[in-house]
């Protein structure tokens, strides 16, 4: 039994009635080229355009070196930049969000890659996406050696673009950071973050609903809208430095789960941490997401990061020197608390 065709089209199909522009990817391919040919570093061995991205690992640099890879995505901040329009920055949360993790094991970041998938592409905005983790790969001295395009109708919105984010860093074996250096009576400090970074925004998102504040309001010295959007700091170029001096024992990256959930990742068995929370003072951003929202106390802390990105964990007489390097590479920091012996499984006791 055979099944008439339905809908016949009056000529041959191509990829293009299907909804798919390859001459639009190739229009994005060299549109960028410029931007990331800025990251390039040495040991970059190839250009857009190949099956994969080179990268040589020079033997003659390192002793024993160990490879750290990261990948991570922006969650549905995504959706707050597609609403506003401004796409220019999402990409410096997107390789923050890697970079960031591989980080805490004390690698430098060499090279990234990244993925962006979309309903329909337009070009101008997916280029400034990538122009926007280029400028991430370059606050974290890493090159953008290969990515991925994908138009995909059907599976997305032609308004709508996902993306996703690829990193390998290097560290010298005897220089990684690892929980079993962390003991009993090491100080904690803070290093600031830029606002929300790139986590709890189905909360905000939610909170933005339920108070029916439009994103275009005035707050602080802009919108609420472009106050959300601020880009997630990038803290690589600070720590490397103190990293290789090995005058720190562990760093956690405040990401989801915030305080309450990251910081026992770094902590060893039979410790616990002591976060005083008025220590410091949190962005307005969080007052007011916690006012709107009417957010327990216990719920900010495990969510956001509450106005701290990075924590290091390090002995009583190196904290001078650490507050005066973050000083003098413009983050703010500060003592927030210390380690102390514990019977229980590693956690946060906040007072």
């Amino acid at each position: 039994m055979s099944i008439p065709p339905q809908n016949k089209p009056p000529q041959g199909l191509n990829y293009r009635d299907a909804g798919v522009d390859i001459d639009a990817g190739d229009e994005l391919v060299q549109r960028i080229k410029p931007a990331v040919a800025r990251t390039r570093i040495p040991g970059v061995l190839s250009g857009l355009g190949g099956f994969g991205g080179l990268f040589e690992l020079a033997a003659d640099r390192y002793r024993n070196p160990v490879l750290v890879s990261g990948t991570d995505g922006v969650g549905t901040k995504l959706k707050l930049a597609q609403e506003l329009g401004i796409h220019n920055t999402i990409g410096i949360d997107l390789v923050a969000m890697c970079v960031n993790d591989i980080v805490v094991s004390g690698a430098q970041p060499l090279f990234f890659l990244d993925y962006f998938a979309t309903g329909k592409l337009c070009v101008g905005d997916a280029a400034a996406v990538i122009e926007g983790i280029t400028e991430g790969c370059l606050q974290a001295g890493a090159a953008l050696i290969g990515g991925e395009t994908a138009e995909m109708p059907g599976m997305y919105a032609e308004d709508e673009y996902d993306l996703a984010g690829f990193s390998v860093g290097v560290v010298e074996k005897d220089q990684m950071l690892d929980p079993a250096r962390v003991q009993s009576g090491d100080v904690i400090i803070g290093l600031a973050s830029s606002g929300p970074h790139s986590n709890g925004y189905s909360l905000i998102r939610r909170i933005i609903d339920v108070s029916g504040s439009p994103l275009d309001m005035p707050f602080a010295d802009s919108t609420l809208g472009e106050t959300l959007l601020t880009p997630t700091r990038i803290y690589v170029k600070t720590l490397l430095p103190v990293i290789q001096k090995s005058s720190l024992h562990a760093l956690a990256h405040i990401t989801g789960g915030g305080i309450t959930e990251n910081l026992p990742r770094v902590l060893p068995q039979g410790t616990r941490a002591i976060i005083d929370t008025s220590s410091w003072q949190r962005p307005e951003i969080f007052h007011w997401l916690q006012k709107q929202g009417r957010v327990e106390e216990s719920e900010m802390l495990r969510t956001f990061n509450c106005g701290i990105g990075m924590m290091i964990l390090a002995a009583q007489d190196e904290v001078d020197t650490l507050l005066e390097h973050c000083a003098s590479d413009g983050i703010e920091s500060r003592v927030i608390g210390h380690v102390e012996a514990s019977s229980t499984a590693p956690a946060v006791d906040y007072k």
